[in-house]
């Protein structure tokens, strides 16, 4: 055999080995689904809805406790969990505070949770999707849609670690869940808004 002969065959057999190493590690180095948690710092959940038709009235929880899965190739298949102390709502107006937390709405002292646990996630385009999810308040499951926005995925110029930062919102009639105190007088829509930075758990 000839050496050109023996150069061609040592060629193609490291190609062929090299082919065979490549598809063999392909799985592994497909970006698996990480876990994300929420930095409380950089976090606000907010409500607000209409009071007397006179003015907009503001709250937020100020904890909360979460784990976001995420799939970077295929957001569809990411999760999202969520609880939140109902005590931990603030107005800025203490009176106000122990109204709401009161049996006459949130009932903090017998539901002292809400939930939302994601079901599904349609992406809607590069950087939005729609997660539906079941949110439980006051011991009432209902399922809600959250619009949200990707702000941004890349490695946290602080922290060092990958991070992503989300916008959601979405619009839920609290009477649905058995929190109808004054409707219609105070409005029975109340809107929810998220901003959050999450980095990864590791």
């Amino acid at each position: 055999m000839g050496f050109d002969m023996i150069r061609v065959k040592t060629f193609f057999l490291s190609a062929a080995a090299s082919l065979t190493l490549s598809l063999a590690l392909a799985p592994a180095l497909e970006a698996a689904p990480e876990a994300f948690v929420f930095d409380k710092a950089h976090t606000h959940i907010g409500l607000t809805w209409n009071h007397v038709g006179f003015s907009e009235t503001r709250a937020r929880f100020g904890d909360f406790e979460g784990e976001l899965v995420l799939d970077e190739e295929n957001p569809e298949a990411s999760t999202l969990t969520v609880t939140i102390p109902i005590n931990s709502l603030d107005t800025g107006i203490e009176k106000l505070d122990g109204h709401l937390l009161s049996a006459d709405f949130f009932d903090a002292a017998t539901y002292p949770e809400a939930t939302f646990t994601s079901t599904r996630i349609d992406r809607t385009g590069d950087s939005t999707a729609k997660v539906y999810g079941d949110l439980t308040i006051h011991g009432v499951t209902k399922p809600v849609v959250l619009d949200v926005t990707l702000n941004k995925l890349d490695t946290h110029p602080m922290s060092g670690k990958k991070a992503a930062g989300f916008n959601a919102k979405t619009t839920i009639n609290r009477s649905e869940f058995g929190i109808g105190q004054y409707v219609p007088m105070v409005s029975d829509a109340v809107e929810i808004f998220i901003s959050t930075e999450t980095s990864v758990a590791k």
